[in-house]
């Protein structure tokens, strides 16, 4: 019996460490400094970034022709309809205009930039710009949660939409989510607490192409424990058995 209480007494020493939670992602140590949500806040708008897949259209006479009932040629005023990539630099390359910078414009400054630098070849040039491909990681948290890649439609979608679409917080912390963001290696990363409705109030942050949200899973100690130290418990109970027989 007192062997027994040593190894309970060695399961919970280690509990907290990576004995008991081997599948524990994106660590972080005691004293690390957190980016601040409300500096992430202030973007309100989705900003182009890297790998972004553009579709681009470009009208001319300030699309006038996408609002015209009466011509059945509408499609056939574009000078453009077509799919194009942010390269790593943040340019792309885009007919007549060659190689051109939008990665860290919203939507709404990349139009206006493109129908100004339009405007020298055009007769008031209307540009439609979507991003095809925006999508963010998200690993739910617990052993119930599947994780995703999600694509999302909206490009202002915050953190509890995309939360959502992932089918929500399984069984994980929901004082522990983290919103990594950037270069991975200098990324920055965010922990916002949505188990109270002060913390809920950063759930309205919006996302960024790549983004990784990674709910942590929740601590089951008991559970962790039985599952790591009971099959040394069950043979050392077999042991005393075997023991008790032939004594």
């Amino acid at each position: 019996m007192k062997r027994i209480w040593i190894i309970f007494i060695i399961a919970i020493t280690f509990s907290s460490c990576q004995i008991l939670n081997p599948e524990r992602m994106l660590r972080t140590p005691p004293d690390y400094e957190y980016a601040s949500v409300e500096d992430a806040r202030i973007e309100e708008e989705y900003r182009l970034a890297p790998n972004d897949e553009l579709f681009f259209r470009l009208y001319t006479n300030d699309g006038e022709r996408l609002v015209d009932p009466i011509s059945p040629t509408a499609q056939q005023q574009t000078r453009g309809d077509h799919n194009y990539r942010i390269e790593f630099d943040g340019y792309v390359k885009i007919p007549v205009m060659g190689r051109v910078k939008l990665s860290g414009m919203t939507l709404r400054e990349a139009e206006r930039f493109l129908e100004d630098k339009f405007s020298e070849f055009y007769n008031r040039p209307f540009v439609q710009l979507r991003v095809t491909n925006n999508r963010v990681i998200i690993f739910p948290g617990g052993r119930g949660g599947t994780s995703r890649v999600v694509y999302l439609e909206n490009t202002n979608t915050n953190l509890f939409e995309a939360l959502a679409m992932a089918g929500g917080i399984a069984d994980g912390r929901a004082n522990r989510v983290k919103v990594i963001r950037g270069d991975l290696n200098d990324p920055q990363v965010f922990l916002i607490n949505l188990a109270t409705i002060e913390g809920v109030k950063n759930a309205d942050m919006v996302l960024q192409a790549n983004d990784i949200i990674y709910v942590e899973p929740r601590e089951r100690v008991p559970q962790r424990i039985m599952e790591n130290v009971g099959p040394y418990l069950t043979l050392f109970s077999t042991a005393l058995i075997i023991y008790s027989i032939f004594k």
